[in-house]
């Protein structure tokens, strides 16, 4: 019978003692022992995995990124077989985002990492609330901190923000929605984001949605014409269209779209665009939304509300990883 040995180092683990030649009660240790090591690592890869590919390879670019050539600093400063044990803390109140990508960025410098989330994703926090609990190699946790706490406080921004917006339209119909305003290579982390803090993602990019735009109607000459044009295509995406008078709206109406796009209109307009549209789309009032007017704009009626500032301006969230032995 092969050594517990070669087990272990197949899945990158420091080999266990060769035990099968001596007693039973050692045997049985022995084995326990590696079921363990084997549950607890298969546990990370299932955990690892989790993630859609365009996450994980987020996380790969950042680290090559910060990495380079190797972390010269804690290679010549910390021992290789040092451990480390630390906790993430909350440093304001907030909504927190992104501890399963801060969990994958440890994991993939080295599967032997344990991080242990205290919270739950999009759950709310306040000062000196701890998020996670991390141990492990003490060059994956070091290397990898900077990297980790800079998806889990962007992210952590993203969905505070997005809460207050949702906060704000409690009570009326209206859906809150980001836009494509996003960090160039971190779209799908910061739509996440704002899922985790209750909004909704808009489309994901150009390829999964039809909005006809200002500059598309003009290229066209009407909105009659883009529409007929993206119809005559054959596709069978939804359509929005983008409208800037109450006429426009009566046209988009009248070419059956499945939404419309108020844009920069007043209240008073919208409140007299929803009374036109009369539920036959869907309206998505959007521009120059804050959360002074958010309230009142979702009062006139309309189904959404898209908000480019969840994305493209929103405060890190103040988060620091202590560690404490």
């Amino acid at each position: 019978m092969p050594p517990l040995s070669q087990f272990t180092k197949q899945r990158g683990q420091a080999p266990l003692p060769d035990l099968f030649y001596v007693d039973g009660a050692i045997i049985f240790f022995a084995t326990l022992r590696l079921c363990v090591r084997i549950y607890t690592l298969s546990t990370n890869l299932k955990m690892h995995s989790e993630l859609p590919s365009e996450i994980s390879q987020y996380i790969k670019c950042a680290l090559e990124e910060d990495i380079g050539t190797g972390d010269v600093t804690t290679n010549t400063i910390v021992p290789a077989g040092a451990s480390l044990r630390g906790r993430i803390v909350a440093k304001q109140d907030g909504i927190v985002a992104g501890l399963d990508i801060a969990r994958d960025v440890f994991l993939t410098l080295d599967e032997q990492v344990r991080f242990i989330p205290k919270v739950e994703e999009g759950s709310r926090v306040t000062r000196r609330d701890v998020l996670a609990e991390v141990e492990g190699p003490a060059r994956a946790l070091l290397t990898g901190e900077r990297p980790a706490l800079n998806f889990l406080g962007r992210m952590s921004g993203i969905a505070t923000l997005t809460r207050k917006f949702v906060d704000a339209v409690a009570g009326t119909k209206a859906k809150i929605l980001d836009t494509r305003k996003t960090a160039p290579g971190l779209r799908m982390t910061d739509k996440l984001a704002v899922r985790l803090g209750g909004g909704e993602n808009h489309r994901t990019g150009l390829f999964d949605m039809v909005l006809i735009k200002d500059n598309h109607i003009d290229f066209a000459g009407s909105i009659t014409n883009a529409v007929e044009r993206v119809r005559a295509s054959g596709t069978t995406l939804e359509i929005e269209v983008e409208t800037r008078t109450l006429d426009d709206v009566r046209e988009a109406l009248a070419l059956g779209v499945e939404r419309i796009l108020l844009d920069n209109m007043s209240p008073d307009m919208m409140r007299e665009a929803v009374a036109i549209c009369g539920g036959r789309a869907k309206l998505e009032a959007s521009g120059n939304v804050t959360l002074d007017n958010v309230l009142e704009v979702a009062k006139t009626g309309v189904d959404y509300i898209s908000v480019g500032a969840l994305t493209h301006s929103p405060v890190v969230f103040d988060v620091s990883l202590e560690f404490v032995g």
